[in-house]
Formats: C-alpha cells, structure tokens, sequence
C-alpha cells in the first residue's frame, strides 16, 4: 500500500501546521507552502480538503489563515489520510456498490478484507499528528510546561 502524492503532502503540511501553530496562532498558505515545498496550489487545493473534514479552520481576510481544529494529540494518521483519499480499503471489491471483481462469486477472502482494513486503520489511528510533529514541551512565563500538542499545562 502506498500514500498518494496529496495524502502525504497532506500529512507533511498537517505536521507543520502543528509544530508552527501549535493549534493556536494562524498560518498562511503561502508561508506552509514555502516551509514544505509543496507548491502553493496544491497546499491550498488540501486546505480546503482538511477545512471539510474538520481537521483545520480557516478564515478569510486581515488576520485570517488557517490552524490545527483540535490539538495534534487528537488528530490520527487516519484522520488525515481519509480526509484526503477517503474511506482506508485495500481492496475495491468491499466499497459499497462497487462489483468489478470477475471472482466476486467464488472469492473466499473477500468476506476477511474488513478484518483486514480495520487492522490497518487501526494502526494508521493509533499515530497522532502530535508523534508525528514531535512536538516538544515548552515551558511558559509562569514556570509551568505546556505540552504543544494537547494545549495543557503539565505538572513539573
């Protein structure tokens, strides 16, 4: 199984968004696309993907841009994946509606492939965008640490 080019330019944008704004301030298409290397185009062709799945909000005009719809730590790999190429499946064959497999009416593992998608959408779930951007700790003015990717305080 292999990523399409826009899934993983949508997780490497994700992972910026994040480690940039931690969430809180906005972000421009321009500047994401200038730190990535994923040209503009295609940048803002994913925000508005992302945007409609949740993932960021944007807004438009003086002080707009865009940023993280919930902290890293509960944005999956899943999430980012499926926003952009949809429902995760290995195979065709259990897409609703979808009957192009000349086996279809013998096959013995197609009942299993279910099994197998959520085994793998599993994996994909269990890996935050907050791992991914390797979010640090930072420390605030008052002494206490804030953990990036959840946006809370930590006891020292």
């Amino acid at each position: 199984m292999r990523l399409s080019s826009l899934a993983d330019y949508a997780v490497v944008m994700m992972s910026a968004t994040a480690r940039h704004c931690g969430g809180v301030a906005r972000l421009n298409a321009t500047l994401l696309a200038e730190e990535t290397g994923v040209p503009l185009p295609t940048v803002q062709k994913l925000v508005s993907r992302l945007s409609g799945a949740g993932l960021i909000e944007s807004a438009r005009g003086t002080g707009g841009g865009f940023r993280l719809a919930r902290p890293a730590a509960a944005i999956s790999l899943a999430d980012i994946i499926e926003a952009v190429e949809g429902p995760i499946a290995m195979t065709a064959c259990v897409e609703a509606g979808r009957h192009d497999c000349g086996h279809e009416d013998v096959c013995r593992v197609k009942p299993h492939w279910n099994t197998v998608n959520g085994a793998v959408r599993g994996a994909l779930a269990g890996v935050s965008l907050a791992t991914l951007s390797n979010l640090p700790l930072q420390t605030n003015p008052a002494g206490t640490r804030v953990d990036m990717a959840l946006g809370a305080e930590v006891m020292n």
